[in-house]
């Protein structure tokens, strides 16, 4: 009987993610938890987990955190990203955090045991679409540098787009209508963009992010 952990903050997916487990008998659910915090929490009162199922997007300890602490106290405990996201930046910062495998919530009962009982098993596990992704973000070492360099100046991927807007030479109100924001979230932005580049205008940041391949 291998015994699991979910974290989730939606109670609906993880009713699913439950409804699912259900069919297996090979299974139990320890405990649940809402957010990273919780799990960490949980944890400390009991570890006795082999595999946790842990969402990307939560509140108070995203599950990219989560996964990179727990690895760093209970190294033992296989974790796979049970998410509704599949963008790279998601993938690259799971695999780096120490995840053993990443799904996508839509997976079915059949996939999700298989895919619970080969990594337990030492494997790694991906929806199909993933691990073309993870692929493809290894064979283009341009794509891996910049999510690599990203990170190092700590840009959140919408701060990258702005980059990248305003490095088409467009003005604050077409950015704005381009990725359906407004001005002053713009600004907002451009603003955390020089703190983070360490950059006084837009040519320098522009500059900055051109020699970094963050754009």
């Amino acid at each position: 009987m291998k015994k699991l952990v979910i974290v989730d903050d939606n109670t609906f997916l993880m009713k699913s993610v439950l409804q699912k487990l259900s069919f297996f008998d090979d299974f139990k659910v320890q405990f649940t938890a809402m957010n990273g915090q919780d799990l960490i929490q949980k944890l400390d009162k009991n570890h006795n987990v082999d595999l946790i199922l842990m969402d990307i997007e939560m509140p108070k300890m995203n599950g990219i955190e989560a996964t990179e602490q727990v690895k760093n106290r209970y190294p033992n405990i296989k974790i796979i990203m049970l998410t509704v996201f599949d963008n790279d930046e998601n993938i690259f910062k799971s695999i780096k955090a120490g995840a053993d495998g990443y799904l996508l919530k839509e997976v079915n009962p059949k996939d999700l045991q298989q895919g619970i009982l080969e990594t337990l098993n030492g494997g790694a596990t991906m929806t199909p679409s993933i691990a073309m992704k993870t692929l493809k973000l290894f064979r283009n070492p341009m794509s891996f540098e910049s999510v690599v360099d990203s990170e190092t100046y700590n840009l959140t991927s919408r701060e990258i787009e702005v980059l990248e807007q305003l490095s088409k030479g467009l003005k604050y109100n077409t950015i704005a209508d381009n990725l359906f924001l407004s001005a002053g979230t713009i600004r907002k932005h451009v603003e955390n963009i020089y703190t983070k580049l360490q950059v006084h205008n837009k040519l320098e940041a522009i500059q900055k992010a051109r020699n970094n391949n963050l754009i």
